[in-house]
């Protein structure tokens, strides 16, 4: 319903075969473009803003380019890319990336990937990446202290030029050794193009980022690499044959695209890369020792696509496991004998929750007397909210835009017995509430519904996020500001400064604005919610039901990345920056607290 956006999707696929094999046998030269336009697309999902993509031909002679580059902006990226590009963009090594921003960096020099240029094959380094670094500030101080001068301040150019400079020295490396051994001329060249080590670049480049990340790249004179943060934060799935080596931000992108089975696909493990040599061979290493295991929760719950065999169950667990508080919601101080769902109707919000939908709806048919059925009807289901194309809202100014976003989303009239049935309807998250507020309740409040349970398959957004979603602002979250209005109400400012205090004191000793949320239970932030996000003029009573944390690693036990919901950040860089957040959500409000 509240659409995030998250960065990115990276997709690479290194053609092992001269190219003549796979026109012999696939019948076409485009064999490795057309199946980076279909991981491409599978993963368009990832990011609509922009997309890229690379290519390095291994066989170009000197005088002719070997190093190519597309990009583009807006949804439709990837079919301009693939429409503009022609036969001389060929070769074996192939990058694409699509582009979410959550930086608020816009325009055609921040799509990716980035290039970076060098009469010398080997120093040419093309670089894309699903990344949020936490720590730039430091890294951008590190590279202008050895005299460097980056073009851009953003993550993604001062990460090509750290690491390009990491490259260059392994270049001169090899060069002195070449003239050691006594080569001239070529020979030099070919001594760099073939013993270049990756390894050594990555080993003296990533430890000094704080974030999450798989980083991809290509260097001219044919290295292809792709590394995992060390928390593994963000995902990366491979498969290797004796054809192809593919690389992709989710599996079943490289499954339905190769006609693979899940159990041939692997995922990068945490802190490590693999690296596919100009020969082809290829390698694991492991460039960071691994930290606490804190995989991305929401890419279960949100982002990566429903279609992966283990991310449908744990979807549908999410749901199913909030049977029990559902059941409260519609039952209210009666036994729980599953009366109330005959007059209940269940339904979702299109479409990332749909697959949590049923598990909620499997959940409530368990839940019944007489073996899991009604005796006269089964559970109620509805297709109640329908999302309608995007309304030109450009076209209206003040209240006349508002009226008219507020009706992007419509209702099935007749979908409800008004003033008699319940409307349990499920999304997968609830973050800011705005479009609650100022859409979904309104409409759903035209069906007279006797009581609504909003329902979110994960737990309360609490904390912003800084490993590549766009939820960075504290005062953006619906549930901090409904603690912030429970703390203002109850008198208790003190906590305000005292967090503030430890915030602008000690920003790197723990996360200090979990204390915001100590005094409270969920239960007394969820009303605080509903009174904040409760249209005027609303007949309907409503009740949020949120999935508990205990819930969500139930469901999702190999994620446990949760920082989002209970603070618990898993690199220093994003315990800074939420206390960060905080200050400056304090020094913004000038209600808040008197600050000097």
């Amino acid at each position: 319903m509240e659409e995030l956006k998250h960065e990115c999707g990276v997709a690479m696929i290194r053609l092992l075969k001269p190219l003549d094999h796979y026109q012999r046998k696939y019948g076409t030269a485009r064999y490795g473009l057309n199946k980076l336009y279909l991981m491409m697309e599978k993963q368009h999902n990832r990011g609509q803003e922009g997309a890229g993509i690379a290519c390095v031909n291994l066989d170009a002679p000197a005088g002719s380019e070997y190093m190519f580059r597309e990009r583009a902006e807006g949804k439709d990226a990837i079919t301009e890319i693939f429409k503009r590009i022609d036969n001389t963009f060929t070769g074996q090594l192939l990058m694409g990336h699509l582009r979410y921003s959550t930086t608020g960096r816009h325009g055609l020099q921040y799509v990716h990937p980035f290039l970076r240029r060098n009469n010398w094959r080997a120093k040419n380094l093309c670089l894309c990446g699903n990344f949020n670094m936490t720590n730039i500030d430091e890294v951008f101080r590190f590279l202008t202290s050895q005299g460097q001068s980056p073009r851009y301040y953003g993550d993604a150019y001062i990460t090509l030029e750290l690491m390009g400079h990491r490259l260059d020295r392994e270049v001169e490396r090899l060069y002195a050794e070449a003239r050691q051994q006594g080569l001239e001329g070529t020979a030099i060249t070919d001594h760099i193009d073939n013993h270049l080590s990756v390894t050594n670049i990555l080993q003296t480049t990533m430890p000094h980022f704080d974030g999450g990340y798989v980083m991809c790249g290509l260097t001219g004179s044919g290295e292809m690499f792709a590394v995992r943060d060390p928390w593994g934060i963000r995902p990366a799935f491979y498969y290797r044959d004796d054809e192809v080596v593919v690389i992709a931000s989710e599996r079943p992108v490289i499954q339905t695209c190769f006609n693979l089975a899940a159990e041939q696909i692997l995922e990068l493990q945490p802190g490590q890369a693999l690296i596919v040599r100009k020969c082809g061979e290829s390698n694991l290493k492991q460039i960071i020792e691994p930290k606490t295991y804190a995989a991305c929760s929401f890419e279960r719950i949100y982002f990566s696509r429903g279609s992966d065999r283990d991310i449908y169950q744990e979807r549908k667990r999410l749901g199913e496991q909030l049977t029990p508080a559902i059941m409260r919601a519609i039952d209210g101080d009666e036994a729980n004998t599953g009366q109330s769902v005959r007059t209940t109707v269940f339904s979702y919000i299109p479409n990332t929750a749909e697959v949590a939908f049923y598990g909620m709806t499997d959940g409530i048919r368990k839940s019944l007397p007489y073996g899991g059925r009604l005796e006269e009807t089964d559970v109620r289901i509805e297709k109640v909210v329908w999302k309608d194309i995007k309304l030109r809202t450009f076209i209206a100014e003040g209240a006349e835009r508002n009226d008219l976003a507020a009706h992007v989303y419509d209702i099935t009239y007749g979908s409800l017995r008004p003033y008699e049935d319940n409307l349990v309807i499920i999304d997968d998250s609830i973050v800011r509430g705005t479009t609650l507020r100022e859409s979904i309740f309104k409409i759903l409040d035209r069906l007279h519904p006797k009581k609504i349970v909003m329902v979110s398959s994960s737990p309360q957004i609490r904390y912003p996020d800084y490993y590549g979603i766009d939820m960075s602002h504290l005062e953006e979250l619906c549930a901090f500001r409904a603690a912030i209005a429970l703390i203002k109400e109850r008198g208790m400012d003190q906590l305000i400064a005292e967090t503030y205090r430890k915030c602008k004191t000690e920003p790197l000793a723990a996360n200090h604005v979990r204390a915001i949320y100590a005094p409270f239970t969920v239960d007394e932030v969820n009303r605080k919610i509903v009174e904040m996000l409760r249209p005027e003029g609303m007949e309907a009573p409503i009740e949020l039901v949120f999935q508990s944390i205990e819930g969500l690693h139930k469901a999702c036990p190999h994620h446990k990345g949760d920082w989002y919901f209970t603070g618990h950040y898993p690199t220093p860089g994003g315990i800074r920056l939420c206390n960060e957040a905080f200050v400056n959500y304090v020094e913004s409000k000038s209600n808040i607290l008197c600050v000097e």
